[in-house]
């Protein structure tokens, strides 16, 4: 079996690139990445293209499946720049699936494409994928599913398989997270134990996570497996203000949803830190998934807490972990974070 993965650079990427390896089924890899990696792997061959710009259709030509992970986070103050890459990106992965007459795809949606929903209770596939309106993110992940829909329509022998995980996190991620979400005026120490005095105890501000590794285990089964459809991927326990209050030694503080918000988008407008308010408005508003389908269908199971993967990501982030790829190398954000000054924090991608 051969297999093609976008975005194999990245936190989920090089986690599925190592999954794949491992099936003694997958024979050969093709890895696409905007930028070539150092990281060498048995039976991976790289290439640079950009999913937005590159033909495709000559390098998914003879591949058994593609795994379409490429995805941007940054730049947050360019929305035409990330619509183009996201959207627009998948749009011509999906035609590019089709000219080559690839069997299989599997494509990396999320939680954050679901409609508003409940936090008190769990939520199957079936849950409306109208995204989050103030969140640029949510709204492509939910743009890419109506172009699923329609590539679905149009060409019902390929099999297609939508992964909708919740967060996901693994040591290695740990500057390329900080360096997303953060920034770099937040010093490593603030991961600390006990570093923080409080966490914003804000209500509806429950989330779900996963680590990188049992997230590529659901991949690897999508690809080998015979299974279709969406799969929700998330582990337990859900993770809420006093469990993430635990976890950092702080206390919890009821903290309004319309003060968090408030900080987010001054501090953004400002380029303080890279994540606008959208984010905030996500994490309050996805609802809790169901994973029993994956369970069921994939045969997939998390084999690490959703609150030790948290604590994993929190020790790559104080200690600036990474890998020898390009948005997973500390090295990239330069002497004293020089780099990621010049983007003018979100202002463009690093």
């Amino acid at each position: 079996m051969r297999v093609v993965v976008t975005g194999a650079t990245g936190n989920v990427g090089t986690s599925v690139l190592e999954s794949l390896v491992r099936d003694e089924a997958v024979d050969s890899i093709l890895g696409i990445a905007r930028r070539r990696p150092a990281l060498s792997l048995p039976k991976v061959e790289w290439v640079a293209a950009d999913v937005a710009q590159t033909s495709l259709v000559e390098l998914f030509e003879s591949a058994d499946a593609v795994v379409h992970l490429a995805w941007l986070i940054q730049p947050s103050h360019d929305r035409e720049a990330l619509r183009a890459t996201n959207v627009g990106g998948s749009a011509r992965v999906f035609d590019a699936v089709a000219r080559a007459h690839v069997p299989a795809l599997v494509y990396a949606s999320s939680v954050g494409a679901y409609s508003p929903g409940p936090k008190d209770r769990a939520v199957d596939e079936s849950w409306p994928t109208g995204g989050i309106p103030s969140s640029f993110y949510a709204q492509d992940k939910a743009a890419v599913e109506s172009l699923l829909d329609e590539f679905e329509v149009s060409r019902p022998s390929v099999r297609v398989v939508r992964l909708r995980p919740g967060l996901i996190f693994k040591l290695e991620s740990g500057t390329e997270i900080r360096r997303l979400f953060a920034g770099p005026l937040v010093p490593r120490a603030l991961f600390s134990r006990g570093a923080l005095p409080f966490v914003p105890a804000t209500r509806r501000l429950r989330f779900q996570a996963v680590h990188a590794e049992d997230a590529a285990e659901a991949y690897r089964l999508a690809v080998v497996g015979s299974a279709s459809g969406a799969f929700n991927i998330a582990a337990q326990p859900v993770i809420d203000p006093k469990l993430f209050a635990q976890i950092l030694d702080a206390r919890p503080i009821r903290v309004p949803a319309s003060a968090l918000r408030a900080l987010a988008s001054v501090s953004w407008r400002l380029r303080l830190q890279p994540t606008p308010p959208g984010w905030i408005d996500l994490a309050l508003a996805v609802p809790i998934m169901d994973a029993a389908k994956a369970r069921r269908e994939l045969g997939w199971s998390p084999r690490l807490r959703a609150d030790e993967a948290l604590m994993e990501l929190l020790e790559g982030m104080r200690n600036g972990s990474g890998a020898p790829t390009p948005p997973l190398d500390p090295a990239a954000s330069g002497p004293l974070r020089a780099a990621e000054f010049r983007t003018r924090i979100g202002g463009r991608a690093l």
